[in-house]
């Protein structure tokens, strides 16, 4: 996929996750973010849209950016949200995906932004989509390309920040197979050592555990989020990965 593709991808996905959002209310529950209410949801997308907008026009030795305030008022606050995913999306949608900006991890450029924030702001739709539907989401929301990417930047970029916080404490091999999208990963993990992802290593028996379904499904499973992808072996070791 291509920069192009994630802008694509950010504007749909924050199409979905809004109107799912609006149908559940702003008091609805979201039940897969323990404790946060739709409004809850809402703030805090538009707070990581705000800060990535300020990203893109902050150097790339510059001072971590901080996100806008966000007004209290439900109405206003969705106008404040559609300006700045606009803002966000048009700026990326303006410039190569080489262009240099301020980064948290990770390449200093404008496609790093497409990237995340497209995957930011699907697996949030997915919150949405919970709030509004409890358990009745579709199990294939996402095209199995971007799905498969949103597998691989969690393993190889989020996950091993997230390790950074929270160390590895268990030890073990997880294979991740996406039959769909024809892609699998092997996760090795070390007691506080950084999460490595490569190539399969040996056969499937030889893992500690196994996670396999569509991309969609491990999209889900790898964000802590409902999915239904198989699992076998040592649950607890995919349980049990530090998420940011």
């Amino acid at each position: 996929m291509d920069h192009v593709d994630f802008v694509q991808h950010l504007r749909t996905q924050y199409a979905a996750l809004r109107a799912a959002a609006v149908a559940a209310g702003p008091d609805a529950p979201v039940p897969s973010c323990p404790g946060w209410t739709v409004r809850d949801l809402v703030d805090h997308v538009g707070l990581v849209h705000s800060w990535a907008s300020r990203a893109l026009r902050t150097p790339v030795d510059g001072e971590r950016p901080r996100p806008d305030d966000r007004p209290a008022d439900w109405d206003e606050l969705l106008v404040w949200w559609d300006e700045k995913v606009a803002e966000l999306a048009d700026t990326l949608a303006g410039a190569p995906a080489d262009t240099p900006a301020w980064t948290f991890i990770g390449p200093k450029t404008f496609g790093f932004w497409s990237r995340r924030q497209a995957h930011e702001t699907a697996i949030h739709r997915l919150d949405a989509e919970h709030a509004r539907h409890g358990a009745d989401v579709p199990s294939l929301l996402f095209d199995v390309e971007f799905a498969a990417d949103g597998v691989d930047e969690f393993l190889t970029r989020m996950l091993p920040r997230a390790a950074q916080r929270k160390p590895v404490e268990r030890a073990g091999r997880v294979l991740f197979h996406a039959a769909d999208a024809g892609r699998a990963w092997e996760l090795r993990l070390t007691p506080g050592q950084p999460p490595e992802v490569g190539p399969i290593t040996g056969s499937a028996t030889d893992e500690d555990a196994t996670a396999a379904g569509t991309a969609d499904a491990l999209y889900r499973a790898v964000w802590g989020r409902p999915s239904g992808a198989i699992t076998s072996g040592d649950r607890s070791l995919l349980d049990g990965l530090p998420r940011p």
